[in-house]
């Protein structure tokens, strides 16, 4: 699947991400990107194995975490670094957004498995992405991504559930197109 650029996307929980471009240059294709958080919101613990992040915070005050650290606090213009496969999280300290400038390398499907998280969420209400989006996309990309904060009895139990009556009633038609997972 490929995305018109900038492509914008909101969870409803009070995250908006915008992707600037798709960059490919001598390093391979890497997402540029433009987020604001809202105070006391951000992503949940979790993982992206084969893509690098980082955040440089342009506004506000961002709160990060990789799990088994200590959080760190970071003002405008410091940056974090999130490499491959480390588990990690971030969030919005204080009462002013946080905006940030960030990029994603390399983009693989970053852009499609956050927009499928982001849109399940939204039409969720903003709480969570509903049960059949999350176990299908997290189940087809488990190569490359993982939330840590979905207990394992819903892992292992909730979510297969989910696939099967779902994939039974037709909901995996909403991802015809999907971009092929990663080995």
């Amino acid at each position: 699947m490929t995305y018109q650029h900038p492509h914008t996307i909101e969870n409803g929980a009070g995250e908006r991400l915008i992707y600037k471009r798709l960059v490919k240059d001598e390093t391979g294709e890497w997402l540029d990107w433009e987020n604001e958080v809202a105070p006391n919101c951000g992503p949940p613990m979790h993982v992206h194995f084969k893509q690098e992040e980082g955040l440089t915070v342009v506004s506000g005050k961002m709160g990060a975490q990789v799990l088994g650290e200590a959080p760190r606090f970071y003002e405008a213009g410091e940056s974090a670094i999130f490499k491959a496969g480390v588990p990690h999280k971030f969030w919005c300290v204080g009462d002013e957004p946080l905006r940030c400038k960030g990029y994603v390398r390399p983009a693989h499907n970053f852009e499609y498995f956050l927009t499928g998280i982001y849109d399940s969420m939204k039409a969720n209400g903003g709480k969570q992405p509903g049960a059949f989006d999350a176990a299908y996309l997290l189940d087809r990309y488990r190569s490359e991504f993982d939330m840590l904060d979905i207990p394992g009895f819903v892992k292992k139990v909730i979510f297969p559930v989910a696939l099967f009556f779902g994939k039974l009633s037709g909901k995996q038609r909403k991802f015809e197109g999907a971009p092929a997972p990663l080995v």
